[in-house]
């Protein structure tokens, strides 16, 4: 199985905002839940945020009103919209199904949010 390719990480100051991308060759998104995760070196896994089939999203209370989740399915890719970005944000996020593990895992992105 192709991996997944996240993309659209950086270094952002507090209150800026980010777009990450997340898309696998030869896979379609559309039919399936899928999610965005991050993880720091202290902290497990955290779901963030999750778009399932007709279009139904949910969010960690932590990110809720400030990141939104969205898909294109022409493009075979979800997006995380993240706005009004804290130094807590800061993490390596990936995407994947819900529950996770269905795809194999990719690289991930960088957030980094710092003065």
């Amino acid at each position: 199985q192709v991996p997944l390719v996240e993309s659209g990480g950086g270094l952002v100051q507090p209150g800026g905002s980010l777009r990450l991308s997340c898309a696998a060759s030869g896979r379609t998104f559309s039919s399936i839940a899928m999610a965005w995760y991050r993880q720091t070196p202290e902290k497990e896994r955290e779901l963030v945020a999750t778009i399932f089939r007709g279009g139904i999203t949910t969010y960690a209370d932590s990110v809720k009103g400030r990141f939104t989740i969205s898909r294109d399915s022409a493009k075979n890719t979800v997006y995380l919209q993240m706005n009004s970005l804290k130094p807590e944000d800061t993490a390596v996020y990936s995407c994947n199904t819900y529950p996770p593990g269905l795809l194999p895992w990719g690289q991930g992105t960088q957030v980094t949010v710092s003065s």
